[in-house]
């Protein structure tokens, strides 16, 4: 009896046990074909980030201080900027890559007594190209209003310490008079040894007058590297609807001891981004010096001007006379008589014609399509 008994028990232990093994069987892991196959499986796609703000570079917008914060300031380093310029992908922002067969320039035309003269028509004026007579004038326009994008920049290095805050009031008072709401747009820029965004592309002169005050001198002077990232990077690449005059007024003694870009390659980016250059010295020593030679070279390669206020009253002046200029300039465009693609630069001359003691400026040039 205690033998049958011992039995049973020990054949219901080896029943619970086979139950149990059952039971745990799910905890086991899978079988290697299963993990394999669960392996191939293509992983789902990252789930799609939202679309980024374009609202503090590129859309034209109305900007509220109130409502929105001061866009961040942007710094771009000296070894960075010179790596982007050698960069071949970025490359393709900074050449003519339009299938275009006509050229467009915006000029200024004074008489002998500097006097801005407004009332010419088309057929008061012709263009050589290359010095060949150009095919055919498109299109003539008197441009007092057409759109302006604008940008500031202004030397922040130690040299110009001594009246840097009379610069400041002078272009707040320039960018509160030039930039029209809803319709202008401007940037201002400090730079040193590096350019900074003090405030991006803005009709609101509030926040404009901030980047400007935002600014405090100290350091070297990359001046070259300003221009040339402010025509490349901020002016090329700004969306525009239609045509639209860019300009950018720099304040500078000229004087450049650290950009890693030349005198003439921050030019030859200005004339592709067809940008003209006003040049105010910051030189109050009382004559010309060597810098204020590199100013008259960048503003007269570019169609613009160069000033020289050796008191603190002429900077405000110089301001005005770049304002009235914005406001008073011609745009053409032509068909050249044999536009090439082959990327190099070609010269242009605008006569007036039948119009003695009249002087024409405009850019000195462009830089054809390439194939």
């Amino acid at each position: 009896m205690k033998f049958r008994s011992i039995i049973l028990l020990l054949g219901s232990m080896l029943f619970v046990a086979v139950v149990l093994a059952q039971d745990s069987s799910d905890d086991l892991p899978s079988a290697p074909s299963a993990v394999k196959q669960e392996r191939s499986q293509p992983k789902p796609p990252p789930p799609t980030p939202p679309p980024a703000s374009a609202e503090p570079q590129t859309a034209p917008l109305v900007d509220s201080p109130a409502a929105k914060p001061e866009p961040a300031k942007s710094d771009t380093s000296p070894k960075a900027k010179a790596d982007e310029a050698s960069n071949p992908a970025d490359d393709v922002a900074t050449t003519i890559t339009k299938t275009v067969n006509e050229v467009n320039v915006v000029f200024t035309v004074t008489d002998k007594h500097g006097r801005y003269v407004r009332n010419l028509a088309k057929g008061d004026f012709s263009v050589l190209d290359d010095g060949r007579p150009a095919d055919q004038i498109r299109s003539f326009h008197n441009e007092t209003d057409l759109p302006l994008q604008v940008g500031l920049l202004v030397d922040a290095s130690n040299s110009v310490r001594d009246r840097f805050k009379f610069e400041q009031e002078s272009a707040i008072e320039f960018l509160n008079q030039t930039v029209r709401p809803r319709y202008d747009k401007a940037f201002v820029v400090g730079f040193d040894v590096t350019p900074v965004v003090e405030q991006d592309f803005t009709d609101n002169t509030e926040a404009l007058s901030r980047g400007v005050r935002n600014m405090r001198p100290g350091g070297g002077t990359a001046m070259y590297d300003a221009l040339y990232f402010a025509s490349r990077d901020k002016l090329l690449k700004e969306q525009q609807n239609g045509p639209v005059r860019r300009a950018i007024i720099l304040l500078s003694d000229g004087e450049d001891n650290m950009s890693h870009v030349t005198r003439e390659e921050s030019i030859e980016m200005a004339q592709r981004a067809e940008v003209i250059i006003y040049t105010i010295s910051t030189n109050i020593t009382g004559g010309r010096r060597s810098g204020d030679k590199i100013l008259e070279r960048i503003a007269d390669a570019t169609g613009g001007r160069a000033f020289f206020p050796f008191q603190l009253n002429d900077v405000a002046n110089a301001f005005v006379e770049i304002q009235d200029e914005l406001r008073s300039q011609y745009a053409l465009s032509y068909k050249p008589s044999d536009l090439r693609t082959d990327g190099r630069f070609h010269t242009i001359e605008i006569l007036a014609q039948n119009h003695k003691g009249l002087r024409v400026r405009s850019r000195r040039g462009y830089y054809a399509p390439t194939p």
